[in-house]
């Protein structure tokens, strides 16, 4: 049965929309579509599957946040009309952090999302969602690719730091904040994804953490 996401995203950004999420150089990037990322991330029928390199989990972890809490700031990708970038984790990646956090290997995404919930709870949750998403900005590949040593904003308040590499191949490396886990990486044929819109988001890895776990 098809969960009801863009719905709740949907009323959940009316509340957010009273807060302001720009950034100093907004007004001077060229114009792009409203299409939001959650109805790129539900578009597929948003349902637990067997496929690792899609994001259901990350639906499923938002849906989770904004029905506990519907005036949450994850509702910005709902949005369509506000600027954000979002480094999306696979359910791959969730698969990783819930064998980091549990020392299982656990199998369906279903058991995945469900062992997080219970580990992590709601707030948690939200503020790890948060920190892969960079607010007022599209930064698209090009972006990123010359972003060596920058410094993001995010939307749950801890900076990331982005290393590029050309060579021998291109790779770009996300730093956070749990100095002891292995860094995500860009899924170089999973950037862009909204491309052509004021959202955008490029696939990772691995979930982002916002304090050393």
């Amino acid at each position: 049965m098809k969960r009801r996401v863009p719905a709740l995203l949907a009323a959940s950004a009316l509340a957010f929309s009273a807060m302001q999420v720009t950034a100093p150089a907004a007004n001077a990037q060229a114009a792009a579509g409203n299409d939001s990322l959650a109805a790129l991330l539900t578009s597929d029928g948003n349902k637990f599957d067997k496929n690792a390199d899609d994001f259901d989990i990350l639906t499923e972890a938002a849906l989770a946040v904004i029905a506990a809490k519907p005036d949450s700031p994850v509702a910005l990708v709902a949005d369509g009309t506000k600027r954000a970038t979002v480094f999306a984790p696979t359910d791959e990646a969730f698969r990783l952090l819930a064998k980091d956090l549990t020392g299982k290997t656990v199998k369906s995404e279903k058991a995945i999302f469900d062992a997080l919930v219970d580990l992590a709870g709601v707030d948690t949750i939200e503020t790890v969602l948060l920190y892969h998403v960079i607010p007022g900005a599209t930064l698209t590949s090009p972006k990123v690719l010359k972003a060596d040593g920058a410094k993001l904003d995010t939307a749950a308040g801890p900076t990331l730091k982005v290393k590029v590499r050309t060579k021998p191949k291109v790779s770009v490396t996300l730093k956070d904040k749990d100095t002891n886990a292995t860094d995500a990486k860009a899924i170089l044929d999973g950037l862009d994804l909204n491309k052509g819109n004021k959202q955008v988001a490029h696939a990772i890895d691995r979930v982002l953490r916002p304090l050393d776990l």
